[in-house]
């Protein structure tokens, strides 16, 4: 089973939703900060995954570190609070007096320094012994506070330090000494900080098997100074000299390269990535002289193509000469901006010809440089790209859809994130106009809908418009009715969609825009009577007596005008702004003929049923109302039940008040005939709602009085015995003799 295809263990459920309900769990304490009411004593590596799925979850602060101050019961071994805005009171509190082993405290914002880190984590004599792996990457260090009691705190304080991660701090070259003297340092990593000399390695050259220098910027070192000092690394097995410039060749790099086996014999791993005119003999002759070689870095470098590299199985090559290069930059440069990026327009290209492979992993990869980099332009722009390649036509169809789901969501947020970016959102789009995606796959519809509609309203271009009501008209026929009150409370929404149309209707043009765009409003106002008050004030009912004038001969047209007409026509308090001669006249017409498609004919007549079944609310001659309930009645009778699906239904609740028995016969067969319709083509659904609704006892009312019309009545029992077989299929180990007692109750 694909990993994206598992469903979701147990133990991460309860830890999210531990997360989620902390205030309950807990209780405040005179400082602000919380502690568990209850607590038993929790497997110490349980522990450690609530703390990293607070931090993950955005949930960690000065507040809700508290509950870790309860050392008993939440033991901390491997603590991650990366990017959680923690001050160094709540940090020394909640985390120093355990016995920490690890500590990832890289990006924290909120004050906390890698001098009150250090001076915390000293201040316990188990953690100067316990703790091997501190990642401080991303963090102001604050080396001039760095002072417990008068006496100067180092990283050599910390003597059981075998893993050591300062990436893009402001690491100077005395506190490097300081650190070279840790006795079993094996992991360092260096990259983006102001140091200048590295003669201070020499201090770990029996220990260190890791060294990661990536754009050491202001190093002041000849080349053949740094390979000095490198080649006397005796235990080093990994070395990253990248840099992310893209600088036009490195004089230390050429001469690692071409250097021979001598020099750093043992290394394994070479990172090399953005160094320019790496030359591929360069390349040739390092991999040739080290047999035990296992990666190596090219990215960026114009000499992945080597034939070398071709025909070493074991080793992994990060670049862009080809897929598998592609893949594993993506896979290594996870925390490099400038290298994602790159790796990304590369993959977008050779993505542009997988037109019949479905892959998720790299989909995967994507999706993973999309959440580490979500605010950044660059990234976001070329991703989005490579996602719309990978899931562009049927390609999406076998994607997992909890993958897909967390690409959209990442989609979405870069909606956001970049709202005035035209071709970002023209992607984002792309992406969106899916099938599977629209239909199948779980995401927030409504968040979608409000982006794709505030997006609409500063563009013009007609592709791009095209889309937008696509994905609009889909998203809101899967919202619920509180989600479609909630959007069509925004009369700019209404505004938007009107003017579409407008637009449309004054060319007499009969375009995909145009149907969408009547579809999207039809749903919109469907039991949404906000939603239907905005159209009217919005000359909406002006508009679409032109709408059917204009296209008196395209039914697909006429179908969904009088869709949304009957949507307003069940709003009690808008009939009075239909009651309007003309526009009836134009819906009589439509009510029957040789020329009327069944469709038509039935929203025309649910129209004229709902504005017919309030005698004291019609405005209009009585004459007329009665000849359209004759109309409406003789109508109905001829017409034939469509072979495909023609209309769909939230509720039966709006037919209640056509089911009465004191409502004329024309009105109450348009009603029966539309519940007879769907449960005919999805008995399931309907026969289930008849039920749960209610409306099975208005059917056995009006099927028992005396006074309804014989068509009405045969129709209403036909739906009984439809919901009577529904009901014994669903569930065939009922008695005969509970389904005659169902029968006659």
């Amino acid at each position: 089973m694909a990993e994206e295809s598992c469903p979701v263990a147990l133990s991460e459920l309860c830890l999210a939703q531990v997360c989620l309900s902390l205030d309950s769990l807990c209780r405040t304490q005179p400082d602000g900060s919380l502690r568990l009411s209850w607590a038993p004593l929790l497997p110490q590596e349980m522990a450690d995954q609530l703390l990293h799925k607070m931090a993950a979850q955005g949930t960690l602060n000065d507040r809700t570190v508290g509950i870790f101050r309860s050392c008993e019961q939440l033991r901390l071994r491997r603590a991650c609070v990366r990017s959680s805005p923690l001050s160094a009171e709540a940090f020394r509190l909640a985390l120093c007096p355990h016995r920490l082993q690890e500590l990832d405290a890289s990006g924290v914002p909120g004050g906390l320094t890698g001098a009150h880190i250090l001076s915390g984590l000293a201040s316990n004599p188990e953690c100067r012994a316990s703790l091997q792996r501190l990642t401080l990457s991303r963090l102001q260090l604050g080396w001039t506070s760095l002072e417990v009691k008068e006496e100067q705190v180092g990283f050599s304080s910390l003597q059981g330090l075998r893993t050591l991660n300062l990436a893009n701090t402001d690491l100077t070259d005395p506190f490097l000494e300081d650190i070279c003297t840790l006795p079993q340092l094996e992991v360092l990593d260096i990259s983006s900080t102001p140091v200048t000399e590295l003669s201070a390695l020499l201090g770990c050259r029996l220990t260190l098997r890791s060294l990661t220098a990536h754009g050491l910027r202001q190093l002041d070192m000849s080349p053949a100074r740094v390979i000095s000092i490198l080649s006397q690394l005796h235990a080093l097995r990994h070395l990253d000299l990248s840099d992310d410039r893209f600088v036009s060749g490195d004089e230390a790099v050429r001469l690692l390269l071409e250097g021979g086996s001598g020099i750093l014999p043992a290394l394994v791993s070479l990172d090399v990535s953005g160094r320019k005119k790496v030359t591929e003999g360069a390349v040739t002759a390092f991999v040739e002289g080290r047999r035990g070689l296992l990666f190596l870095g090219l990215l960026a470098t114009g000499a992945g193509s080597c034939d070398v590299l071709s025909g070493k199985n074991n080793l992994k090559v990060a670049g862009e000469a080809n897929e598998k290069q592609i893949c594993e930059s993506l896979r290594r440069y996870r925390e490099r901006e400038c290298f994602t990026r790159e790796a990304l327009v590369h993959l977008y290209q050779l993505t542009n010809d997988m037109y019949d492979q479905t892959r998720p992993d790299i989909l995967k990869l994507v999706l993973g440089g999309m959440q580490n980099y979500s605010k950044s332009l660059h990234v976001q722009l070329v991703a989005s790209a490579c996602v719309f390649n990978l899931t562009n036509q049927d390609m999406a169809v076998g994607m997992p859809h909890p993958l897909l789901s967390a690409v959209v969501h990442q989609v979405l947020e870069a909606m956001r994130s970049f709202p005035s970016h035209q071709q970002l959102q023209k992607n984002c789009l792309l992406v969106l106009c899916s099938d599977t995606i629209l239909q199948d796959v779980p995401f927030d519809r409504f968040e979608a809908a409000k982006l794709v509609m505030n997006w609409l309203s500063g563009h013009v271009d007609r592709t791009l418009q095209r889309m937008a009501v696509a994905v609009i008209s889909i998203l809101v026929a899967k919202l619920s009715t509180e989600q479609t009150t909630q959007l069509g409370a925004d009369i700019f929404i209404m505004k938007q969609l009107l003017g579409i149309v407008q637009q449309k209707a004054m060319a007499g043009v009969v375009d995909s825009t145009l149907k969408f765009a009547l579809s999207a409003l039809w749903n919109l106002t469907d039991e949404t009577p906000t939603a239907s008050r905005h159209f009217i004030q919005c000359q909406g009912l002006e508009l679409y007596e032109e709408v059917l004038e204009t296209y008196s001969s395209e039914s697909s047209i006429q179908q969904k005008v009088l869709g949304l007409l009957n949507n307003i026509a069940e709003v009690e308090e808008l009939q009075a702004d239909m009651m309007q001669e003309d526009l009836l006249e134009h819906v009589v017409t439509l009510l029957q003929g040789p020329q009327v498609e069944v469709g038509v004919s039935y929203f025309a007549g649910g129209v004229l049923a709902h504005l017919t079944s309030r005698q004291d609310a019609w405005t209009l001659d009585q004459g007329l109302r009665q000849t359209i309930l004759e109309q409406l009645h003789a109508a109905i009778l001829t017409w034939a039940l469509p072979e495909r699906e023609m209309v769909s239904y939230r509720s039966f609740r709006p037919f209640f008040s056509l089911l009465q028995t004191s409502q004329p016969a024309g009105v109450q067969l348009w009603a029966v005939w539309a519940m007879h319709l769907v449960c005919t083509q999805n008995g399931v659904q309907y026969c289930h709602m008849l039920q749960v609704e209610g409306a099975v006892e208005l059917l056995k009312t009006l099927s028992s009085d005396l006074d309804t019309h014989s068509n009405v009545r045969g129709m209403a029992e036909s739906i009984l015995g439809m919901v009577e077989r529904h009901q014994t299929t669903s569930n065939p180990l009922r008695t005969q003799t509970e389904k005659g007692h169902h029968g006659r109750s």
